[in-house]
C-alpha cells in the first residue's frame, strides 16, 4: 500500500495496490466527460474531490450545471476530507457480468461524506459480515490501468 501523507490538519489519503491476476473480462470504467473530468482527474492523482457552489458554498455530488441546494450556475472544485459513514449497502454475492466474478462478494454502499454528499461505492478491505449502517469508512484509491482510479473506502483507520 502506497500512503500520502500532507502536512498540516489536510487529511492523508491512501492507495490500495490490486492483486495481480489475470482479468479476462474487464469491467466497465468511467467515461469523463467535461462536466466529470475534474473528479476522475483529481481521483487518478489520489485526491477526492468534489463541486461546491460558489454562492452558497454547499458541496454536491454528482456533478451537474446548476447547485440542486440554491441553483446557482458557479461552483469549483475542493477537496474534501474523504471520510464518512456507511448510509446503506448491500453484499453482491453474484457478479453482474464476468469482470465482476473475482470480486464475489464484495459490498456495494452509499457512504454519507462528512461533508453531506453521498456516494455510491465499493467497500474494500472489509468482510461483508462486518459492515454495519453508520460504519466509519475513508476514502482509499483503486488503480484500474494508467488512466482511470477509482474512489473506493475501506473501514476508518482508528488513531
Amino acid at each position: 500500500m502506497v500512503v500520502l501523507g500532507f502536512a498540516g490538519s489536510a487529511p492523508t489519503y491512501s492507495f490500495i495496490e490490486i492483486e495481480s491476476r489475470p482479468m479476462t473480462f474487464p469491467r466497465p470504467l468511467p467515461s469523463p466527460n467535461a462536466l466529470t473530468a475534474p473528479y476522475w482527474q483529481a481521483a487518478h492523482q489520489g485526491e477526492l474531490k468534489l463541486p461546491r457552489c460558489d454562492a452558497c458554498a454547499k458541496f454536491h455530488f454528482y456533478p451537474r450545471t446548476a447547485c440542486p441546494h440554491c441553483g446557482a450556475m458557479q461552483f469549483s472544485w475542493q477537496r474534501v476530507s474523504g471520510n464518512g459513514a456507511v448510509y446503506s449497502f448491500t453484499v453482491v454475492h453474484r457478479a453482474p457480468s464476468k469482470g465482476f466474478e473475482a470480486l464475489v462478494p464484495y459490498v456495494v454502499a452509499v457512504v454519507a461524506l462528512d461533508e453531506g454528499p453521498h456516494l455510491m461505492t465499493r467497500l474494500t478491505q472489509v468482510q461483508p459480515d462486518a459492515v454495519s449502517i453508520g460504519m466509519r469508512v475513508q476514502v482509499a484509491f483503486e488503480k484500474q490501468d494508467d488512466e482511470t482510479t477509482l474512489p473506493v473506502f475501506r473501514a476508518e483507520e482508528k488513531s
